[in-house]
Formats: C-alpha cells, sequence, structure tokens
C-alpha cells in the first residue's frame, strides 16, 4: 500500500494496453477537443498508479475532478469520457441548414449593406 492516508478507493481503476494507447492517442492528437484531451490525462495519470490529489494538483484541477473522472471511466470505459446529452429541447435545424447558412453569411453580403442582420438573414434564408 502506498499511500495508508485517505479514503479508500472503492473500485480499482484497470486500464487495458489497447485503452492506454487510445488514451494516449487522444492526448497527442492535435485536434482533439480539449476536455478529452485532458479526461485522458487524468486517466492515464491514475492509472499510473498516482493519488487524486496528485494528479489533480500536476493538471490544475481538484482532486473532486479526478475522482468523478476516474469513477465514470470505472463505470463506462473510453466512452464515458465523451461528452453526455445535453438537456433541453432537440434541435429543431439540422447540420445542412447549418452550413447553408454560415456558407450565406460568409460568401454573400445584402444588396445594400455591409453584412447581415439577424431579420435579413432569416428572411433571405426562408
Amino acid at each position: 500500500m502506498a499511500n495508508p492516508r485517505g479514503r479508500p478507493k472503492k473500485h480499482k481503476l484497470v486500464v487495458s494496453d489497447a485503452q492506454i494507447r487510445e488514451l494516449k492517442e487522444l492526448v497527442q492528437r492535435a485536434r482533439s477537443h480539449r476536455a478529452l484531451s485532458f479526461r485522458a490525462k487524468i486517466i492515464l495519470f491514475c492509472a499510473s498508479g498516482k493519488s487524486n490529489s496528485i494528479v489533480a494538483a500536476r493538471l490544475k484541477t481538484t482532486p473532486t475532478t479526478v475522482g468523478f473522472w476516474c469513477k465514470r471511466f470505472i463505470a463506462g470505459g473510453m466512452e464515458s469520457l465523451w461528452d453526455e446529452p445535453r438537456p433541453g429541447a432537440p434541435r429543431q435545424i439540422g447540420d445542412d441548414e447549418v452550413e447553408r447558412v454560415v456558407k450565406l453569411t460568409l460568401e454573400a453580403t445584402p444588396k445594400g449593406a455591409t453584412h447581415w442582420s439577424t431579420r435579413g438573414l432569416a428572411k433571405k434564408w426562408a
């Protein structure tokens, strides 16, 4: 037992070699989500045997955050590191419509103006 102080952990964090490779890939990937990369770092440090408080100090976060993501990883594996769906009403427009509006906003200007207003864009888009 490395550190007898503190509360004992209820569940042991077990990370397979394949999961370690995938976590390292998430950390090193230049275009990965910042939050996802941070969560992967937490799991990698904890898998190496460091305590939550040491990991928290190294990553400049709280031991509660480290414990939260470790518990979530133990319960759900790699998929649990991704964000869960947010509460609220589902989106009413799809990705295609969003792309169309963004293209219209960036590539065209309204007649007699320098930029789109919300109402002008809504009339043009509808």
